[in-house]
């Protein structure tokens, strides 16, 4: 099976450590979700496993090809993110938005054009206007298009919905899961918009201050975490052995976010009330109050 591991991977900008030695392994053919506030070190990641970006210490490869400065590691490889498009035509902001997609193919040798003109018509997108011309909106839309046109086996998205209208965020993942379906290809999504694209992710990745602190099938996390609430001696007794996070007390009443076992299940009693829990309220159980 087609992988892409990063071992160990450090990075530190002068003395400010970033990234702090992560272990992680994509599997071919998966959904995942990378979700961090921000500051993280989410597009860092992303930069250094897509080989735009050198790490200070660690490896990433795929399928046992070293990324860093090799070719043909980099052909099975789309990394995604805004554009940043400066004032007036100057730079890439210039090229008119049919240019910009005649230059993307050349990166890619899987280049899909078909795919691409498919993904113009559905997101209505002019493609004779300069980039610096579109809104943030349509900037996304274009690169989009070039991320799913490339047809790279493993293809990160760094908040590909950032300025897209409820319309738009819904074309993008109707058409993601078409495409994964049809191709098996590896998607890692990065975005703060949890909840709304939470159904699509297969595995979630929680990064938190430079670490990777939970890798997890997205569906299995979801029917294992539950809030738990009543008198503080009997959710303390709940919560004994377990993984607790984000404990909160009121009076001699308290609350707690609890990690079951596999197939394990709590039920309300007098004293007890079990909730559960969506994906974006355990990352805030999790990471911190603020999403």
């Amino acid at each position: 099976m087609s992988t892409l591991e990063c071992k160990g991977i450090v990075k530190k900008f002068g003395s400010n450590e970033v990234l702090h030695g992560i272990d992680l392994t994509l599997e071919q053919g998966k959904i995942y979700g990378l979700i961090g506030r921000n500051g993280a070190g989410k597009t860092t990641l992303l930069s250094i496993a897509s080989g735009q970006n050198p790490a200070t210490k660690g490896e990433i490869t795929v399928d046992n090809l070293k990324v860093w400065d090799n070719q043909d590691a980099l052909d099975k490889i789309c990394f995604s993110r805004e554009l940043n498009i400066t004032a007036g035509n100057q730079g890439v902001g210039g090229l008119k938005v049919k240019d910009y997609l005649k230059a993307a193919q050349t990166y890619f040798p899987n280049y899909d054009k078909a795919l691409e003109a498919r993904l113009i018509k559905e997101f209505e997108l002019d493609v004779k206007k300069r980039l610096s011309k579109l809104s943030k909106g349509m900037l996304s839309m274009v690169t989009i298009i070039v991320a799913l046109a490339s047809r790279a086996p493993y293809t990160f998205f760094d908040e590909p919905v950032a300025g897209l209208d409820v319309v738009a965020r819904e074309t993008f993942y109707k058409i993601a899961l078409e495409e994964f379906a049809e191709s098996g290809r590896t998607f890692v999504i990065s975005t703060h918009i949890i909840e709304e694209a939470a159904d699509i992710f297969e595995e979630v990745l929680f990064l938190d201050t430079g670490q990777i602190i939970l890798k997890e099938n997205t569906q299995e996390l979801v029917e294992r975490v539950v809030h738990v609430s009543g008198k503080e001696e009997d959710v303390d007794a709940i919560c004994e052995g377990r993984k607790v996070y984000h404990v909160e007390k009121i009076g001699r009443s308290k609350a707690a976010t609890v990690m079951l076992e596999p197939g394990e299940e709590l039920k309300n009693t007098p004293d007890v009330t079990v909730q559960p829990m969506n994906l974006q309220q355990i990352f805030v159980a999790m990471c911190g109050k603020e999403a």
